[in-house]
């Protein structure tokens, strides 16, 4: 199988919101927008990680929660730091997690959490848990 790009859309009725704050703090640009679906690219890149935004359909509910959109991050000290400054509230702290990160939790207007975080050491519990690739 030969995967060229994974992304993930979200349906939310607080599309323009959403769309603003992905700009707005994680340097977001759009590739694709006819006004009630949006994709979001995070990367100045022709292809980089994305994300879409659609307003709900009749075939399409509004999103309800319970995703976590992971963003490794060179730094996530900085990105903490430069994010708080421009007043968002972390719902997640920003701690070192034995798994093998260093990260924090906001919440965007649709309600996923943005877990932006970067690698540190893991602890000896978490290092067998590691799979090596071929």
């Amino acid at each position: 199988m030969d995967i060229r790009t994974v992304s993930a859309t979200f349906i939310t009725s607080h599309l323009l919101e959403t769309r603003r704050f992905y700009e707005k703090h994680f340097d977001a640009k759009a590739v694709f927008d006819c006004g009630w679906y949006v994709v979001l690219r995070f990367s100045g890149a022709d292809a980089g990680p994305e994300i879409s935004l659609m307003e709900p359909r009749d075939d399409a509910p509004e999103f309800k929660g319970g995703v976590t959109l992971n963003l490794h991050v060179a730094d996530a000290d900085a990105v903490h730091t430069r994010l708080t400054g421009e007043g968002l509230k972390p719902l997640i702290p920003l701690e070192d997690h034995p798994w093998g990160d260093r990260g924090f939790g906001v919440v965007d207007p649709s309600g996923v959490i943005v877990y932006c975080y970067h690698d540190i050491e893991p602890s000896a519990e978490f290092k067998s848990a590691f799979i090596e690739s071929d």
